[in-house]
């Protein structure tokens, strides 16, 4: 008779965040953005990531709770249409006369987006080979910074604009909503080629958003340089 040893996951870090707007882009609405009607798996670990990070672990985001109802806001801004580059701020950095000219660059756009959002983030730590620390330490640390309020930089709802606040987990129930959302970015894996892109079937049951532990790349996808190595 085998005896294995069945490995049971710690219970998983859990915050709660709202805001008063979150933009979550829908990548084929890109140039006037349109949000997805639920915040994306990406986004929530940028929120944790805001909240605490260290090079040692990564954060597996495992489910995301919408706590308040689905409202949508229409907003026009200012933004400047060329994007700065790795090499532009290179240049910069070493010729102090290059500059943006951003009234020549400005544009107007529109942009679909949530108001008057919450959610629950349930997340995984999930260590790396060069982590020496256990995984209960960083835990503890998370759980801390969230009952104190602090965090290393303000989250923010998809884009900086919409800064978000954050608590620990409460009694609310997650909204009773179903809805098939697509395609949605699962997470980028860096590489030394560059970066590459996941994505999942994403789809709210009874208000909660289920995410699997790996993400598929997409067929004839290239590996992106130029990007965070």
């Amino acid at each position: 008779m085998t005896n294995r040893r069945v490995h049971h996951p710690p219970p998983p870090l859990v915050v709660e965040v709202e805001a008063p707007y979150a933009c979550f882009t829908r990548p084929e609405f890109k140039t006037e953005r349109m949000s997805y009607s639920v915040m994306t798996p990406s986004a929530a670990k940028g929120v944790l990531e805001a909240i605490f990070w260290k090079p040692e672990f990564g954060y597996q985001v495992t489910r995301i709770e919408v706590l308040k109802p689905i409202r949508w806001a229409s907003i026009r801004r200012n933004e400047v249409s060329s994007m700065l580059t790795l090499a532009w701020v290179r240049e910069a950095m070493v010729d102090t006369t290059v500059r943006l000219d951003a009234e020549a660059d400005r544009d107007q756009r529109n942009m679909v987006c949530l108001r008057d959002v919450a959610y629950r983030i349930h997340a995984q730590v999930r260590l790396r080979p060069h982590a020496t620390d256990p995984e209960a330490k960083y835990r503890d640390q998370f759980r801390r910074r969230v009952e104190r309020g602090a965090c290393y930089s303000q989250p923010f709802m998809g884009v900086r604009e919409f800064s978000a606040s954050f608590r620990p987990k409460t009694g609310c129930e997650p909204i009773d909503r179903d809805e098939k959302l697509g395609v949605m970015l699962h997470s980028i894996v860096y590489s030394p080629d560059g970066e590459s892109y996941r994505w999942f079937h994403a789809e709210l049951q009874q208000g909660v958003l289920e995410i699997p532990r790996e993400g598929i790349e997409l067929p004839g996808a290239d590996t992106r340089t130029g990007g965070r190595r």
